[in-house]
């Protein structure tokens, strides 16, 4: 049985992994990342009844690892390249490889995985972070649960200029209610819902055009999502609705991509 441990920048995610399988996860948040890596392991490990003598090893992985200088509670630790335990990660939980792998959490990563190895394609600091940053100005007092549901009810045309308000024709394959400019409109009867919906759209926007052409340089047609912001149901929409119509490329959310990065980190010894 091997623990595998994401420290991320906002949360901390455990998973166990047995006979190369993922059996269990759990998420927990914490102020450092020492505090974050035991308190994710006692968590997953108490709530799940698992006696610490069957865990053969923990893997960490993410931004905190570096902290982690010593073994967990005495049992064998070792740290994993976050991008190495992205990619096994991603191909472990999609079933594929010679993939393109978008990683939503606070920023945004792209990865490149397959046959000849794992690199790093490149990325973008816009990501969940920003969300939740910009609404501390711009939405106070609302959490991140609270502009998912707020943004359910926005309407685009109040914050974003649009083409169609800028051209009475469409300009290459790009409608009129394409995007011309994120919050290069924002109306005065603009009210919360459309703030929030503004910001989750310029997100991941950028993120969606980002992997296209990632997907492209590589000549596939296929983008696998993962990180905490592959569960965005808003995300997911703009990403599989809006960018796929206007670029042809598909967008996959494996089960539990959300622990991609903590399931690559456990099982990296099998696969590396």
């Amino acid at each position: 049985m091997i623990v595998g441990i994401d420290i991320g920048s906002t949360t901390t995610k455990a998973v166990i992994i047995e006979d190369g399988k993922l059996t269990r996860r759990i998420k927990t948040k914490a102020a450092d990342a020492v505090t974050a890596a035991s308190g994710a392991f006692e968590k997953i490990v108490l709530e799940n009844g698992i006696d610490k003598n069957s865990i053969e090893k923990i893997k960490i992985t993410g931004v905190g690892a570096s902290k982690i200088k010593n073994n967990i509670f005495g049992i064998p630790t070792d740290r994993v390249n976050e991008i190495d335990a992205i990619g096994i990660g991603g191909m472990f939980l999609s079933g594929a490889s010679n993939i393109i792998i978008t990683n939503i959490g606070t920023g945004t990563v792209i990865i490149e995985a397959g046959d000849k190895g794992i690199s790093h394609f490149g990325g973008t600091g816009v990501g969940g972070g920003t969300i939740s940053g910009l609404a501390k100005k711009l939405l106070p007092n609302a959490g991140f649960c609270d502009i998912l549901e707020l943004a359910k009810a926005g309407n685009l045309s109040q914050v974003d200029l649009l083409l169609g308000d800028i051209t009475d024709t469409g300009i290459s394959f790009l409608s009129g209610e394409t995007t011309a400019a994120n919050f290069g409109k924002m109306l005065d009867t603009a009210g919360p819902p459309d703030i929030a919906l503004g910001i989750i759209n310029m997100v991941y926007q950028v993120i969606g055009v980002l992997s296209v052409f990632a997907a492209r340089a590589k000549n596939t047609d296929r983008v696998i999502v993962t990180g905490n912001g592959s569960n965005n149901p808003i995300g997911q929409k703009i990403l599989s609705g809006t960018i796929t119509a206007m670029y042809g490329i598909q967008f996959i959310y494996p089960e539990y991509a959300e622990y991609t990065t903590a399931v690559g980190a456990g099982i990296s010894e099998l696969k590396l």
